[in-house]
């Protein structure tokens, strides 16, 4: 089995960190570069940045934010928001990021997943699906800019696509879970984890490290993200990882 990550999530609006309920990302949590100093010490496996202004209108990604955050940061770090073509790819990998997150642009053009795949590798491409559950068919339908428009895709079959069009892995949250802090949607990540065969990152919920052994014993994830958890509270993720350790999980520790 390979070794599970532990990925904080960094979500950046307007010079800062900022963190919500339900994609509602209003609460301000601090600066970057602090916080990025302090995962580093923390035993973290990647960073997720994601700037949740960049797909508004034709905004791109502050590409000197990327180069600072990225000479600062000591773990891979995927970069997304406002990503729409190979260029700004391009421009992000050459600014120090190591993989790109796509939501909205997939949507708009999935061959731009198969392009950047082709170009730079499908270990540089993740797809970010965000979800939202509706009770009354019992499905998930995935939703873009930043959670705001929903799309006529359900998640297993956009899971599939975005994997046949050679992205690398998966990060799936749940936008009716998402800073709730009351746990993962287990059932939406078994159902993707047994609908592909890349990995998937569970994201959107976890509020305690019980919540995130389940979504790796239970429902099949590859890594857990989050946010709340480690901004809002005294769990860290060298606590997490104390713990999968001890629950027979496989990590990457260095204490």
């Amino acid at each position: 089995m390979l070794k599970i990550r532990v990925i904080p999530t960094l979500l950046y609006k307007d010079f800062g960190l900022v963190k919500g309920v339900n994609f509602n990302s209003s609460r301000r949590v601090g600066a970057v570069l602090p916080a990025i100093k302090i995962y580093n010490q923390r035993d973290v496996d990647e960073l997720i940045f994601v700037d949740i202004n960049a797909n508004v209108g034709n905004a791109s990604i502050d590409l000197e934010v990327i180069k600072d955050i990225s000479k600062e940061c000591f773990v891979p770090l995927t970069v997304g928001g406002g990503i729409d073509s190979c260029s700004k790819v391009e421009d992000l990998l050459m600014s120090g990021a190591d993989k790109i997150s796509l939501n909205t642009a997939a949507f708009n053009n999935s061959n731009l997943i198969t392009d950047i795949a082709n170009r730079f590798g499908s270990q540089s491409v993740v797809v970010s699906i965000d979800v939202r559950k509706n009770n009354n068919k019992n499905e998930w339908k995935c939703f873009s800019h930043s959670g705001r428009n929903p799309t006529d895709k359900d998640v297993i079959s956009w899971a599939k696509e975005v994997e046949s069009r050679g992205a690398g892995e998966i990060l799936l949250t749940s936008i009716d879970n998402d800073g709730t802090m009351q746990g993962y949607d287990l059932d939406l990540i078994n159902l993707v984890c047994q609908s592909v065969g890349i990995p998937v990152i569970a994201s959107g919920g976890a509020g305690n490290y019980n919540d995130m052994i389940l979504a790796i014993t239970k429902s099949g994830a590859s890594a857990v993200a989050a946010a709340s958890i480690f901004h809002f509270t005294k769990q860290t993720p060298l606590g997490l990882k104390s713990k999968l350790s001890n629950a027979g999980i496989p990590v990457r520790i260095t204490f």
